[in-house]
């Protein structure tokens, strides 16, 4: 904080004067005011001879308080302490943190972050001057971010939240990092003394090649907060980083700075939506935002959330105060003019994007602009190596570079852009690459992704299994956990390509990915776009004028709009339409399976005599045509259609006949399909024994059917049983053991049903044990 004065001369501060005066008029020495007042020696003294920021309020009352002022002298202190603390002095590139940030919202737990950090800065030592923090080093944070992410104001508000833990000032550098010729480190290391009032006499007795060293004195013995923003690289900032004292160091920077040792990084990306909503209406006006609600919440995800952006609109809105606020969200909807419509003024959120753009090297833009391509919200190392036609290693460089430019985020090694620098990359694909090229790419990214679709989902395939010798997708799919994975985080985007290649014609390809992805569906069942999947299949298979694939694809489409979707009639309609045309192709098996679909939707509905029926005619069939699969399916669909009607102990017996004969036809079942199996059947043991009221048995054969699909990775069909054990405890009355079921589930993380994790979150925020 450019907190002391000087003259001309190099002559003590104002408040250094003032307090000399006070304690000599007091008849004590520099010791007996430490004494007197608690603050030490070397504080005193340094603020005397000017040496030293004039101190916060509770210091300076601290010194009132030891000279015993009256009234009058006391103020004449407190003002000489003000003046010094806003005398307005600024070196070039070097000023104030700003008393207030109009508008600043949310960031909370940014900042909670920051007062955790305080909190390892130590007291002033007796002997004055400041204790060094944990382990004798300063607390150096760096916050990075794309553009327009609001590094700056977070950390302007960190600075001043962090006053009182550092009563020697607070100063912002402006390193200009994005500037063609930023200031070197040694003129910015200049204006940080001579902000700190180093007097004029200790800079020349020091000579430029000691500055390095006062500087780092001066740090080391004073506590301050130091916001070193918008800096260009580590070689920048290396210099300035004190290397020990109690003082709070925050950088902030569109890089990561990775190459920065011992710092606390904070990561920054837009706002949460309601801190989005909450600046908007303080930039709109509350009452206007009130009005329309909606409208602010669009032009927010509009946005992105992104701060920069958000101000933008919001300085739109204030400009056009008779305007309704949906206008605005209006101009924002359409992608092709977004950007244009951010701006205010001189101010285009584009802007701050083109000085990031502009410093990549040539391989690594090119991959940014085609970026713009990706269907789905991230990507892999792999498919951005498709992307560029580069090697995976060179791909991994390239995009490694774009998340230290603070161009694109990355989690779990999945990489993702913004929303708005989406709509930039793809306008500079646009302008900056021939229509070809895009084309060329997108269909190397979805070869890619439908190719590495089949392999995966084969896993699960009876019949197949690990992938073939020479199979190199640049993926590792040697297991079929990491083949679930694959599945599971490319869904977007090999459901975006297999789009693609339906609306291409290119149906073979369609009806070979969406085949190698049937088993491995009842891996995934609460994904919501089966029936899609299925259903472009089944139209696929109807153009390639193959009745038995078009039965085969309408019967798994059945399945989707059956178990995924509860659409029982569509379900009975759909495989109605399966039966006939398998009669017509004269097919066996998908004459079984048609009739095992219909049975499913029937006994759903209720109807359970025709359920049975359809059952008993499925059972045949598949003996027919020597389908095990299809045998073991019938004998479980048996079982709980018995259950379900109340029929508690036959469907026992059918669930024992049903396990039987999965033993019975050992690897002739796959692995994958006899697990799910043998799960579902203990699943529909547990339902009989509680009906029949035998709860201890209920629960131990559910809680066999949960080991089963934890260990075989189904872990969405693993939440799903976990969710009913816990109502059946619940209704047993064995509160602990319910809550314990919660947070089982809540632990299964992402790949759990998502309705049922949000359920299970709900009863545990509420307390265990409510009905």
């Amino acid at each position: 904080m450019t907190a002391v004065k000087q003259t001309a001369e190099g002559e003590t501060s104002s408040f250094g004067s003032t307090l000399r005066e006070l304690r000599l008029a007091a008849a004590l020495t520099l010791e007996g005011l430490a004494e007197a007042s608690g603050v030490s020696v070397r504080g005193i003294g340094d603020l005397e001879r000017g040496r030293r920021a004039a101190p916060q309020r509770r210091t300076v009352a601290a010194l009132a308080e030891g000279l015993k002022l009256p009234e009058p002298e006391r103020r004449r202190l407190m003002s000489a302490a003000r003046a010094g603390r806003s005398d307005g002095y600024t070196p070039v590139g070097v000023q104030a943190v700003p008393h207030g940030i109009p508008d600043f919202v949310g960031r909370e737990r940014e900042l909670a972050r920051f007062t955790t950090l305080a909190g390892h800065v130590g007291p002033l030592s007796p002997e004055g001057g400041a204790k060094p923090g944990r382990g004798g080093r300063p607390v150096i944070v760096a916050v990075s971010g794309p553009p327009g992410a609001g590094k700056t104001t977070l950390a302007l508000q960190a600075a001043r939240r962090l006053a009182d833990h550092c009563p020697d000032g607070q100063i912002v550098v402006d390193m200009r990092g994005l500037d063609a010729t930023a200031p070197q480190p040694a003129e910015l290391m200049l204006g940080v003394l001579r902000a700190l009032r180093v007097a004029d006499r200790e800079l020349a007795k020091a000579g430029p090649e000691g500055h390095l060293g006062l500087y780092r004195q001066v740090l080391a013995e004073r506590r301050v907060v130091l916001v070193l923003d918008n800096a260009r690289d580590e070689a920048q900032v290396r210099p300035l980083l004190p290397g020990a004292g109690s003082g709070i160091v925050v950088v902030t920077s569109r890089r990561m700075l990775t190459g920065l040792e011992g710092v606390h990084r904070l990561p920054l990306d837009g706002l949460e939506a309601s801190e989005a909503t909450e600046l908007l209406t303080a930039l709109a006006g509350g009452d206007r935002a009130a009005a329309d609600t909606r409208a602010l919440e669009r032009i927010a995800r509009y946005c992105g959330n992104l701060p920069l952006a958000l101000r933008l609109a919001g300085s739109w809105l204030a400009a056009h105060p008779t305007w309704p606020v949906d206008r605005l969200a209006d101009r924002l909807a359409p992608d092709e003019s977004r950007l244009a419509a951010l701006s205010a003024g001189d101010v285009h959120v584009s802007a701050a994007f083109d000085l990031s753009y502009r410093r990549l090297s040539t391989a690594s833009a090119r991959l940014f602009r085609r970026l713009a391509l990706v269907p789905g919200s991230d990507l892999s190392a792999a498919g951005a190596a498709r992307l560029s036609g580069q090697d995976l290693f060179d791909a991994e460089d390239t995009l490694e570079e774009l998340v230290e430019a603070g161009l694109l985020g990355v989690e779990r090694d999945r990489y993702r852009l913004h929303d708005l620098l989406r709509l930039y990359a793809r306008d500079k694909l646009h302008a900056e690459e021939e229509p070809q090229e895009a084309a060329d790419a997108r269909k190397a990214l979805h070869t890619w992704l439908l190719d590495t679709a089949v392999v995966a989902g084969r896993w699960f395939e009876p019949g197949y299994g690990a992938p073939p010798a020479d199979w190199n997708g640049c993926v590792d799919l040697s297991t079929a956990d990491k083949g679930r994975a694959w599945l599971q985080d490319e869904g977007e985007n090999w459901l975006a390509a297999l789009r693609a290649a339906a609306e291409s014609g290119d149906h073979a390809t369609v009806v070979q990915v969406a085949e190698s992805l049937h088993w491995f569906s009842d891996q995934w069942i609460f994904w919501r776009h089966w029936s899609e999947v299925f259903g472009l299949a089944a139209d696929s298979a109807r153009a390639l004028d193959d009745p038995v694939l078009w039965a085969t694809h309408l019967n798994y489409l059945a399945w989707a709009r059956l178990l995924c979707e509860g659409r029982y009639l569509d379900s009975l309609t759909c495989s109605a339409r399966a039966l006939a045309v398998a009669q017509v192709a004269c097919d066996t098996r998908q004459q079984a399976w048609a009739d095992f679909y219909q049975a499913g939707a029937l006994r759903r509905l209720g109807t359970y005599d025709a359920a049975t029926e359809h059952l008993t005619r499925a059972r045949r069939l598949f003996e027919a045509a020597k389908d095990v699969h299809g045998g073991l399916s019938a004998r479980h669909g048996l079982a709980l259609t018995l259950s379900d009607s109340g029929r508690r102990r036959e469907a026992l017996d059918a669930c024992r006949e049903a396990l039987a004969y999965l033993d019975e036809a050992g690897d002739r079942i796959g692995t994958h399909s006899a697990d799910l199996a043998r799960a579902g059947i203990h699943a529909a043991m547990a339902d009989c024994s509680e009906g029949t009221g035998d709860m201890d048995d209920a629960v131990s054969c559910l809680s066999r059917a949960i080991d089963l699909s934890g260990r075989s990775g189904n872990t969405g069909l693993q939440s799903r049983y976990l969710a009913r054990l816990g109502k059946m405890l619940l209704g047993m009355g064995r509160v602990t053991e319910t809550r314990d079921v919660y947070v089982r589930i809540v632990a299964l993380g992402p790949h759990a049903d998502p309705d049922v994790a949000r359920h299970a979150a709900a009863r545990l925020d509420e307390g265990e044990g409510r009905p």
